[in-house]
């Protein structure tokens, strides 16, 4: 598994409220969510990190 490392993530009020609905109604965490959506991001943009056997 890859490592984690942690950083401060300001963000608008209204747009954290939404992002922990989200990921309340998906059972997960509100980080979980944000880097679910950061992962779909990134490989929609076709910039995800590859694989740690590729």
């Amino acid at each position: 598994m890859a490592k984690k490392k942690a950083f401060a993530l300001r963000l608008n009020e209204d747009m954290l409220k939404a992002i922990e609905k989200w990921a309340s109604d998906e059972f997960r965490s509100t980080n979980g969510q944000i880097e679910w959506m950061l992962l779909k991001a990134l490989k929609e943009a076709k910039r995800a990190p590859k694989k740690e056997d590729e």
